[in-house]
């Protein structure tokens, strides 16, 4: 099992380009299963998620090559099961996805309850709702979404969707599947993340009618058949989030190139009001931070709110700021599984709840930490760039899952970080 080995203690400084969301990636792959005609997909990230979602569109009968360049090509037109089994996707939420595609365009899908990581209740039920809406029939049997459509019926009908929660992989899944129903869809209460909005750019290039995507209401009215089409996935903002995060803890200065500031607002606001400089540009974005910071409380919310996903390695960067912050969480239940961890390393850290309250240190010192979940592995790595001495990261098959070649990155910015067997 890899583990990433940090010697900690040296400012970042050079320049990066930010991958392929991951985010957008997944359902991406997921909606070039409503066409039979070739898919070109540009700028996805290599990382074990995508390698699985691939796996997976290959076991349904679908080609699918994935070129150095970071292009994909699907071809499933001759994809003739779709079906997503559990052992395939157990270790990846996102196989909810391939539910909607498939459903709209065979009438029929078999997908596994989705795994992923440990940190809270994330239930189906939202997408079960809507798609019944739609006309489908769904029954979870052995571990299973089993659904079809009825008897009689050759497509799904469009609905007026209002979810009771706010729902990501939901309300993807249902504007996949309203591309290809009978009628109008509405989304009312949608999320608006920046992955929605990319998302429903990829659609209408294929032929859809989406409009409203990345806004509180979103309309889609069906059509006969979608095309083929060449579509770039935006970048990660959580990939930039992170290394702003990074830069932030060490010092240095370091531009993000590809990096979009308009998808990351409450994330550089934090920062801005800790004491970094970051500096919007249109190729990217340039952090620069030459002392220690001041600690910041924040909530984490919806987009545009700040980011779940951005949670943990915020956090990190309180940790060895001046002074007490305040962190609530919201969206999920057991999402402070690093806090042990930042504690093995000197951080002070008191957790309420869904509160966690962090007394600024002047360092932290490097240990042996073990990852829990993807962003908590990326908040180990963060502590590790600023501890005194060796950190040793364990289980960094989670940091895979959702970010490509770190080890790499932050090595050409002038960390000392490898990753050992």
């Amino acid at each position: 099992m890899d583990k990433l080995l940090i010697r900690g203690g040296k400012p970042l400084h050079g320049e990066i380009r930010i991958s392929g969301a991951k985010n957008a990636a997944l359902p991406e792959l997921c909606a070039a299963l409503l066409t039979a005609e070739p898919m070109t997909l540009k700028n996805i990230p290599r990382l074990q998620d995508v390698a699985t979602m691939l796996k997976l569109i290959r076991n349904m009968g679908a080609k699918a090559e994935f070129n150095s360049d970071g292009t994909v090509l699907i071809d499933s037109k001759d994809l003739h099961f779709p079906e997503a089994p559990y052992e395939m996707v157990k270790t990846m939420r996102a196989s909810v996805l391939a539910l909607g595609p498939l459903l709209a365009r065979f009438g029929e899908a078999t997908v596994s309850l989705p795994g992923g990581c440990a940190i809270g209740a994330r239930p189906v039920d939202q997408h079960i709702k809507g798609l019944q809406k739609m006309g489908a029939e769904i029954v979870i049997e052995h571990g299973y979404m089993i659904a079809k459509l009825p008897k009689g019926q050759d497509r799904l009908k469009g609905a007026h969707i209002r979810t009771d929660m706010i729902t990501v992989t939901g309300t993807e899944n249902f504007m996949m599947a309203a591309a290809l129903a009978d009628g109008e869809t509405i989304l009312e209460n949608p999320a608006q993340e920046p992955e929605i909005t990319d998302l429903g750019d990829m659609l209408n290039a294929m032929g859809a009618k989406v409009e409203g995507h990345g806004t509180g209401r979103i309309r889609i009215v069906g059509v006969d058949k979608l095309h083929g089409a060449t579509h770039k996935v935006v970048a990660d903002r959580i990939e930039c989030g992170t290394f702003l995060c990074a830069v932030a803890a060490t010092g240095g200065d370091v531009m993000l190139q590809d990096g979009r500031a308009d998808h990351l607002g409450a994330v550089i606001d934090l920062l801005r009001a800790a004491g970094a400089e970051v500096e919007p540009r249109a190729d990217g974005i340039r952090v620069k931070s030459d002392r220690r910071l001041e600690a910041q409380s924040f909530k984490t919310t919806e987009y545009p709110g700040f980011p779940t996903d951005m949670q943990a390695q915020f956090m990190a960067l309180n940790c060895i700021s001046e002074g007490d912050s305040k962190i609530t969480e919201t969206i999920f239940e057991n999402r402070f599984m690093h806090v042990s961890e930042l504690m093995r390393m000197g951080a002070h850290i008191d957790v309420d709840g869904k509160v966690a309250v962090t007394h600024g240190v002047p360092s932290l010192s490097g240990a042996a930490v073990m990852a829990t979940d993807l962003r908590a592995s990326a908040s180990l790595v963060i502590a590790g760039l600023v501890a005194d001495g060796e950190t040793l990261v364990d289980r960094i098959y989670h940091l895979d899952r959702g970010y490509e070649q770190m080890e790499h990155k932050l090595r050409a910015l002038g960390a000392d970080i490898e990753r050992i067997t």
